[in-house]
């Protein structure tokens, strides 16, 4: 005798579309995936939203929470820059994944996905997944040594994850075993508030609590997001030469109006004297400019090093100690031109690492 469906209905199975849609959920996927009918990247939702505070369910106490991070990935690297500048490196442990995408399931031949994985210092290099390259195992990797997982995918399927995308940044919670977090935005909240009475530096603030400046900081940020910081992965990622050419257009406008912002502001931030969110944020992107995303993702009518403002906030930005110490070019170029042998079948890494970042004067590339 048959019992309650899990559709409600006794005795009936759920319908073919609702199992469907379930196997769709947790259908392992990478971003190169999330692409509309229109040959448009749709970026999707993070799906782990909790948060660290005083008195809910995970509170912020020293060793309890643990940062997994790609140094490749502008949303991760912000994370843990951000963990820097706030002095948390001794209350919230990090690992830090290969740049180089691999099969997450390399013994299940059904299993195509790739995806960020673990790898310790002195490794043997690993290859492409088409077997190209030899991207070295370098002492800037940290392995998993709060679960032991060989993949992020791992990581999330502790957490019964119903996504099926595995991206960076995760926050951890040691004790529930669980994912609090992996928006990137939140999680940069957390380090800015929720830790304050562990942090080393709880003076430093990266979200201003004047209305004003949250306006403003909104106010930039309703086209720096969608158009730059996501509207690189837009060119890059597009399947059709309109959507393309739309995310294109629509960046060099952001980059135009941002170029002037910076040039007539007080600078040298964004906002001014002080140094938020939103700047990390834009660096993290405008820092992979011109050594990736102008051929990568082929956003190549302009590189930043022509852009007198926004070079200048490459170069102040840089000075930060927090940003110096965990800007990777290695690892940023190597997960870009490595990871996606649809687009870099042989997985060459160019030589350019952009614009000098230390030179006030020479806006010429380095190598």
């Amino acid at each position: 005798r048959l019992g309650p469906s899990s559709s409600g209905h006794l005795g009936r199975p759920p319908p073919l579309s609702s199992l469907l849609l379930a196997m769709a959920k947790r259908a392992a996927h990478t971003a190169l995936d999330e692409v509309d009918a229109g040959g448009a990247f749709k970026r999707t939702a993070a799906g782990f939203r909790s948060f660290v505070r005083a008195g809910g369910r995970f509170p912020p106490e020293p060793g309890r929470y643990h940062l997994y991070v790609a140094l490749g990935c502008p949303w991760a690297n912000g994370a843990l820059t951000a963990l820097y500048l706030k002095g948390l490196e001794g209350v919230v442990s990090y690992s830090v994944v290969h740049p180089t995408w691999r099969r997450t399931r390399p013994h299940d031949p059904l299993d195509q996905h790739v995806g960020w994985h673990f790898r310790r210092p002195g490794d043997a290099p690993v290859e492409n997944e088409l077997g190209h390259g030899a991207n070295e195992c370098d002492d800037a990797l940290v392995p998993d040594t709060v679960n032991g997982c060989s993949s992020l995918r791992e990581v999330y399927e502790l957490a019964q994850d119903e996504t099926g995308k595995y991206s960076t940044p995760v926050l951890w919670c040691r004790r529930e075993r669980t994912i609090v977090c992996n928006e990137s935005l939140e999680i940069l909240r957390m380090f800015d508030s929720s830790f304050d009475d562990l942090a080393k530096h709880p003076e430093v603030s990266l979200f201003p609590t004047g209305s004003e400046a949250q306006a403003e900081l909104e106010r930039l940020n309703d086209f720096v997001y969608p158009c730059v910081n996501n509207g690189v992965y837009r060119c890059g990622f597009a399947r059709t030469q309109g959507a393309y050419d739309t995310a294109l257009r629509e960046l060099f406008v952001a980059l135009d109006r941002l170029e002037q912002h910076l040039l007539k502001g007080e600078g040298p931030y964004l906002t001014g004297k002080a140094f938020t969110w939103l700047d990390l944020r834009l660096w993290h992107t405008l820092v992979r400019f011109d050594p990736v995303y102008h051929t990568y993702f082929k956003t190549n009518l302009r590189r930043i090093a022509d852009s007198p403002g926004l070079l200048g906030f490459l170069r102040k930005v840089y000075q930060i100690p927090a940003v110096r110490r965990t800007t990777n070019m290695r690892h940023i170029k190597m997960h870009y031109f490595t990871s996606h042998p649809t687009l870099n079948t042989y997985g060459i890494i160019p030589a350019s690492d952009g614009p000098d970042l230390e030179d006030s004067q020479d806006e010429s590339a380095r190598v």
